[in-house]
């Protein structure tokens, strides 16, 4: 039987996907709204096949696919019911005897507020891998452009939920946005994913303090000035003499 490192990443996406499917298939039927359903799931089908097309040149690590993983099964459930309305207050009553939200103090449903943080403590790592390996971002810049890419992805999240709400309108409208008459509802979302992303980092940089011995060292290397000379005009002025020499 193959150990966890033997298995390829390709393979490893397979076995996450297949399960994956099996969970969107019990899902679709008998949702609580169904237009609702298609519209959180457009941006999964776009992830899925993105996570395709690039595995064989751009293969994530596997503890990144298992991240993103789960978060999409976490989503599948809010899709399913639409968010505000997740029973996991019934469940957690059927299971204990006691409500959850009255436990933690809650007066509406959480389930997206709780996933805006698994949004952003999930797939801040991914997101680092790709700075890392691409932008070869090093030092401190590994772990701040992941969290600042949390950061604006979770805003620009919140302004699609606002255009499609908007274009939509009506009832279907209302439950894709699922503010539940918080007027506040966005700016608590963003926050939450963008606390779910600096724990995320944090706990990266800890592990990777721990365990890298070059750690100091690349942390003040990337902060250091590695072009001295102004940019702006300066730039222009050099640039038009490099094109006309």
């Amino acid at each position: 039987m193959k150990t966890f490192r033997q298995i390829s990443h390709e393979r490893f996406l397979l076995l996450l996907i297949i399960p994956f499917l099996v969970e969107c298939f019990f899902l679709a039927f008998d949702v609580f709204d169904r237009k609702d359903w298609i519209l959180e799931n457009v941006l999964v089908v776009i992830a899925l096949v993105f996570l395709v097309a690039t595995c064989r040149k751009f293969p994530l690590s596997r503890i990144s696919y298992s991240l993103i993983f789960i978060f999409l099964a976490l989503h599948e459930v809010g899709s399913h019911y639409t968010y505000a309305e997740v029973p996991y207050d019934q469940w957690f009553i059927s299971l204990t005897g006691h409500s959850f939200n009255e436990l933690v103090g809650w007066e509406r449903n959480n389930f997206d507020r709780v996933i805006h943080f698994f949004y952003g403590l999930l797939i801040a790592y991914p997101m680092r891998e790709v700075y890392l390996r691409i932008a070869n971002a090093e030092g401190f810049w590994g772990y701040f452009l992941p969290f600042d890419f949390m950061m604006s992805t979770s805003m620009l999240y919140e302004l699609i939920e606002w255009g499609t709400a908007e274009f939509f309108g009506g009832e279907l409208g209302i439950a894709y946005l699922g503010t539940q008459g918080d007027v506040w509802d966005a700016h608590k979302d963003m926050l939450l994913a963008s606390i779910g992303a600096l724990i995320a980092m944090l706990l990266t940089l800890a592990i990777n303090r721990y365990i890298q011995r070059d750690f100091a060292h690349e942390w003040a290397h990337s902060l250091k000035i590695k072009h001295p000379q102004p940019l702006g005009e300066d730039e222009i002025i050099r640039l038009r003499k490099e094109k006309g020499s």
